[in-house]
């Protein structure tokens, strides 16, 4: 019956144990052990294990007895193995065939499951030491350590987490994580952390910011890789490191990288700014404003303040900013504070809840919308505050600090170069409007004639240039007009301006000669003294030949021709007399032309930024001047030049203007 038996089986006899039976798998493992002989020589090296001792309390007794996986060192003849194999024994009395009282053994080998089960206590108590070196080494450090299950899921507390984010076990545990995650962050943090887990990634690696126990969020880098039986995925182990000086730092370097891009090429002060304030928002601050302040040189501390703003920035779901335009604030407000001190004004205060005064009057409901601080930073430049940034946050962004002025500053700082040049661009244009202002004087109150000037300094090019009028009475009675204009656009070719206009009058006075002849001699002296210079050039002399007649003498030296637009509208330009721009031809002849003037005629004499266009041939200029001209005629002297100069002039106009007007009486004195 046991023959075929999966497990060994022995039978023995008498007191002394002799083997009466042994079957196939007994004698497989245990080698032939001859019948008859007792069992304790059969096995001589077992006879001090103490297991024959058993077969000796059953016999006696007839209790059976179970040893369960206990060792045997033995020679196997089935295998060479080395060490003890492991064996579960079940011992009973049993009675034989021919009525003698025996011992049966059933034996089965258990020594895969044995060794196993001890490989598995061993590999989780080895995981468990090095887990508890690598936390201890970790709580000396500033790490957190956490264990999820396979699926995800803490299974086990964290100290450090609890130290760092004040989550209880019973918050922490499970996804409570995730609670603790800053909201803009969660979502990327899940999704992340969700396909390393379905991937079962050799590592899991993520930055995101966590909500401190007393406020406010750090960056921690999360390094994470799962715990592997063979194939299988036990747990995951991972650690969260403060990293935020290193955000910092990288965050740094990457907007002044993307400040460089986004400002690279840019020559416009306006434009660049601009380019900054998308930088700017929503990296550091969630508004950015930024106004230039226009009188900055010449503005004491301590008086009302013009601000120019000319960029605005919010992030995405605040409301637009307000228009581009000029604010007017009062000495005592923080932005003028700020502007006169040098320094930053940082103000921190409950979300929607600002100070007053930290934005413009018509600013004000825009920073309110749920902003939780206000930087007002002043951008300095060669020791005049040439601009104002005003910053802040809302939302569930912390409150701006010292950190985000630093590196605000450190943005700005792209901007000195285009700064400094507005501001010596400044300097130069108020040098130069005022020596030109100082100049371009009244016209001569003159009986029975009507004199207008106007001067447009350009709103577009980089400086000023040398357009000039002027108009006097000369000794013989005769009304001098003249207007001109010298090459270039800066402070030099307002001086030259000055000296040529200066020079012309005296050249006029001098001698009684023709416009022709005068325009030669300052041709000659611009040749002379000014040998890179050119200037274009109206002379005019308004005679009167006979009572209640005028008449006009003139010479133009490659300026545009005159206006002369009749009482009744015709309009047309006085195209002889024509000659080279001073300073071109040292052989140049300037002739002179006469040409009478009607009763209640306007005469028009105007620089070139009056008629020219860019990309547009001169002659539509001309021709677009003289419709205008007809048409405004009937107006009064100073509602005609006014009339002309705003349908003439773009808003870029990107050049110097100046016009002189002539108006003689309807009739003689007699009529």
């Amino acid at each position: 019956m046991f023959d075929p038996a999966p497990i060994g089986v022995v039978v023995t006899q008498g007191p002394e144990h002799r083997l009466a039976y042994t079957n196939a798998v007994y004698r497989r493992i245990f080698g032939d052990r001859p019948l008859g002989r007792a069992i304790r020589e059969a096995f001589p090296d077992l006879a001090q294990s103490g297991y024959f001792d058993i077969f000796d309390r059953v016999l006696a007794t007839g209790a059976a007895e179970v040893l369960t996986a206990v060792p045997v060192d033995l020679v196997f003849p089935d295998a060479p193995h080395e060490g003890p194999r492991y064996f579960t024994f079940s011992v009973s009395r049993a009675t034989t065939s021919d009525g003698r009282q025996g011992v049966l053994g059933v034996i089965v080998e258990v020594t895969e499951q044995v060794t196993g089960a001890e490989r598995i206590r061993v590999l989780s108590e080895e995981r468990r030491r090095a887990l508890q070196r690598y936390r201890s080494l970790v709580d000396a450090g500033s790490q957190v350590v956490w264990v999820t299950g396979p699926k995800g899921g803490v299974t086990e507390p964290s100290t450090g987490w609890q130290r760092v984010t004040g989550q209880s076990w019973e918050e922490f545990r499970g996804d409570g994580w995730i609670d603790a995650v800053h909201p803009d962050d969660r979502a990327a943090a899940v999704e992340s952390w969700q396909r390393a887990l379905d991937e079962r990634a050799p590592r899991w690696t993520h930055t995101y910011r966590l909500r401190l126990a007393d406020g406010g969020y750090r960056h921690f880098a999360v390094d994470a890789a799962p715990v592997r039986d063979g194939d299988t995925v036990i747990e995951w182990v991972g650690t969260c490191a403060d990293v935020e000086q290193e955000w910092r730092e990288t965050r740094r370097e990457e907007l002044l990288a993307r400040a460089a891009t986004a400002t690279a090429g840019i020559v416009r002060l306006e434009e660049m700014l601009t380019a900054l304030a998308g930088v700017i928002v929503p990296d550091i601050t969630d508004t950015c404003t930024v106004y230039l302040l226009p009188h900055a040189l010449y503005r004491p501390p301590g008086t009302p303040l013009t601000a120019e703003r000319v960029a605005a920035v919010t992030r995405p779901g605040l409301p637009d900013p307000p228009p581009h335009r000029e604010e007017h604030l009062g000495p005592g407000s923080p932005l003028a504070r700020a502007v006169d001190r040098r320094s930053p004004l940082h103000a921190v205060f409950p979300p929607g809840e600002p100070s007053p005064g930290l934005a413009p009057p018509d600013d004000e409901s825009w920073l309110a919308e749920d902003a939780n601080s206000v930087v007002l930073l002043p951008v300095v430049v060669d020791g005049t505050t040439a601009a104002l940034v005003t910053a802040s946050a809302s939302g569930d962004r912390p409150p701006l600090g010292r950190a985000e002025i630093d590196l605000l500053r450190t943005l700005l700082e792209r901007a000195h170069v285009p700064l400094r040049n507005a501001l010596e661009y400044q300097r130069t244009r108020q040098v130069a409007l005022a020596l030109q202002r100082s100049l371009l004087t009244d016209p001569p109150d003159v009986p029975g004639l009507d004199i207008a000037v106007r001067y447009r300094p350009s709103t577009a090019a980089a400086e000023v240039g040398g357009d000039w009028y002027d108009s006097f009475v000369l000794r013989d009675g005769a009304t001098v007009l003249t207007i001109g204009d010298v090459s270039g656009h800066d402070l030099p070719a307002a001086v030259t301006m000055s000296q040529l206009r200066n020079m012309l009058r005296g050249l006029a006075l001098d001698r009684q000669e023709p416009t022709g002849a005068i325009l030669r001699r300052l041709d000659v002296a611009v040749q002379t003294l000014y040998l890179e210079c050119t200037a274009t050039c109206v002379l005019a002399r308004v005679e009167r030949p006979a009572p209640g007649r005028f008449r006009l003498a003139y010479s133009v030296a490659g300026h545009p021709p005159p206006l002369l637009v009749g009482a009744d509208g015709a309009a047309r330009f006085l195209t002889a007399a024509r000659s080279p721009m001073l300073g071109l031809d040292p052989r140049a002849e300037h002739a002179g032309a006469v040409e009478p003037l009607p009763p209640g005629s306007t005469l028009l004499l105007y620089t070139d930024g009056l008629v020219e266009r860019r990309d547009e041939d001169l002659t539509v200029g001309l021709e677009r001047l003289r419709r205008h001209a007809a048409a405004a005629v009937h107006s009064p002297l100073e509602a005609f030049c006014d009339a002309l100069l705003t349908a003439q002039l773009t808003v870029d106009n990107d050049d110097d203007v100046a016009a002189l007007a002539l108006r003689l009486p309807a009739s003689s004195p007699a009529g």
